[in-house]
């Protein structure tokens, strides 16, 4: 009634596969109602669309939820880096590049999307 899906969360995980075993390495809810984490629930993960990217370094880009952040996750344990609110949700999949030595992530942010708004830009983060 309240608009959330009708089944337990999480309702959006980030999960690492190894390809060459098959085996779950780490799994994390990806996303956050913030009204529901301000209440005390534990973040609950959101529907989302769009893939990450992993940097040579090992850091895991995504943006694709619906609460419109766009997260650095440690390739190999799964945990958050570093977060930041886009100007609208960033359902797609991140892409890096590379000018004069220095790399750098790009996001689309559109929203639309699951009622979020409308977005028109890019956004580029430079690493360090």
């Amino acid at each position: 009634s309240n608009g959330y899906p009708a089944i337990s969360p999480p309702w959006g995980t980030l999960t690492a596969i190894d390809l060459n075993t098959g085996k779950h390495l780490w799994q994390k809810p990806l996303g956050e109602f913030k009204e529901l984490t301000a209440r005390g629930i534990p973040q609950t993960g959101t529907e989302n669309y769009g893939g990450p990217v992993i940097t040579a370094g090992g850091l895991l880009f995504i943006a694709a939820t619906k609460d419109g952040m766009f997260r650095a996750f440690d390739k190999k344990t799964g945990n958050l880096l570093w977060e930041t609110e886009l100007p609208a949700a960033g359902f797609a999949t991140p892409s890096t590049y590379q000018v004069n030595g220095k790399q750098y992530i790009v996001i689309a942010c559109g929203g639309t999307k699951l009622g979020t708004k409308k977005g028109d830009s890019y956004v580029a983060y430079a690493l360090k």
